[in-house]
């Protein structure tokens, strides 16, 4: 008899935006005259067009495709040269990243969950709380957790709470990790870290023999330049940190699928025996064993948006969506609720009126207002008392979810 992964069973019933997906059908079907005013402020999903260059580009690498003299098949597992050295001139110059350390993928999401791939068990994962769920659902399904408990705090790992107190960045901790998910702009309280906080988090990995996991996917959202975008900005980091960033935020990629890795080869773990190995050759091998590479049409794409156009029509989109960010964080404040993020990053993270939980906020504002939220407690417990929105929307819509705000909370 074929036997199943048994740590699935620990997970709940359903990832949280399928869960978010179904209770906003189930209210459609049933409020179907209210259905076309669903404003969805809910999932991080791009809506505006990519970029022009982005477009020309695929454009261009479809018409290669179609002649037998520029037609391309399988491409390097790993990238093309092209995209490598791309990013690494545009994101990481003077940084000592070297473009055969930039691993192309088809999403961070995928990344950050198949990275495990590479480590063992016993080792102790630290998560910030709240959290992307990705983060520690991968953790259950690999088998290094316990059971959930009722908070929903599963055991082995390593909890970091993140509030109001300390502006939702995990202070170091007192205990030892092995493994430490850290992500800025935060996804999904907004908040970003000084490169103090960096440089203490970087200290107490090379202290501690850990690795930090640093997902840098909102990175272009950053809009104060004293804060870092990369973890390699830190002196040390190259020693303990692996990087991960997308251009699905940035570029509007969500459809698309493109991202990458920044995997430096000075990044070492034990091999249980008393040695030291490099994991880039360790996820150099996972990535051409599992992973035939992103198509040749998308990498040439994401190349584009290194171009003088595609920068300027990406700082565009950055522009729009932060725009964004800023009236709904202003609406949130008008009616009187705290608010965090939406600065440096596209979430705005806000509290609950007294006496609602996060869910009971989502139906409110859903059979409302007609607008879909994210609750804070599909992140973590300590995200209870808090929702998410996402500033990923059109102006129009945004600008009516700020009409439709007050009235509901005032």
């Amino acid at each position: 008899m074929a036997t199943l992964n048994a740590n699935f069973l620990k997970l709940k019933a359903g990832y949280l935006f399928p869960e978010i997906a179904r209770r906003v059908r189930t209210y459609s079907e049933a409020k179907p005259e209210l259905a076309a005013r669903i404003i969805r402020c809910g999932i991080g999903d791009v809506t505006e067009p990519l970029p022009t260059a982005a477009i020309r580009a695929m454009h261009a690498a479809v018409d290669e495709l179609a002649c037998r003299e520029t037609f391309k098949g399988y491409g390097p597992e790993q990238g093309y040269e092209f995209l490598r050295q791309a990013i690494v001139d545009n994101q990481f110059a003077g940084l000592g990243i070297a473009a055969d350390e930039v691993f192309i993928s088809d999403g961070s999401k995928c990344d950050t969950g198949n990275i495990l791939d590479i480590f063992g068990k016993g080792n102790i994962i630290a998560i910030t709380d709240p959290v992307y769920p990705v983060y520690v659902d991968t953790n259950v399904m690999a088998g290094n957790t316990g059971d959930a408990d009722a908070r929903g705090a599963f055991g082995g790992l390593l909890y970091l709470p993140c509030n109001a107190a300390n502006g939702f960045v995990a202070d170091v901790p007192q205990a030892h990790a092995d493994i430490i998910y850290l992500c800025f702009p935060n996804n999904p309280t907004g908040a970003v870290a000084t490169r103090g906080q960096l440089e203490a988090w970087v200290a107490y990995a090379r202290a501690n023999d850990a690795i930090i996991l640093f997902d840098a996917a909102y990175e272009a959202f950053i809009q104060d330049p004293a804060i870092p975008r990369s973890i390699f900005e830190i002196e040390g980091a190259r020693d303990c940190a692996i990087e991960f960033r997308s251009f699905s935020k940035n570029g509007g990629f969500t459809g698309v699928r493109c991202a990458y890795v920044v995997m430096p080869k000075s990044v070492t773990a034990s091999d249980g025996m008393g040695g030291r190995v490099p994991l880039h050759q360790l996820w150099s091998r996972r990535h051409s064993t599992k992973f035939n590479g992103a198509s040749y049409p998308v990498q040439m794409a994401a190349a584009a948006i290194f171009s003088d156009d595609g920068k300027a029509q990406v700082a565009a989109l950055i522009d729009h969506y932060m725009g964004n960010a800023k009236l709904l964080r202003e609406a949130c404040a008008s009616a009187g609720l705290p608010v965090y993020g939406g600065v440096n990053a596209p979430y705005v993270w806000v509290g609950c009126p007294a006496g609602l939980s996060s869910w009971d906020m989502f139906d409110k504002m859903l059979s409302e207002a007609q607008v879909v939220i994210t609750p804070g407690s599909g992140f973590g417990s300590a995200g209870e008392g808090y929702f998410r929105i996402s500033s990923f929307n059109s102006r129009a819509n945004v600008e009516e979810v700020c009409r439709r705000l007050p009235a509901l909370v005032g």
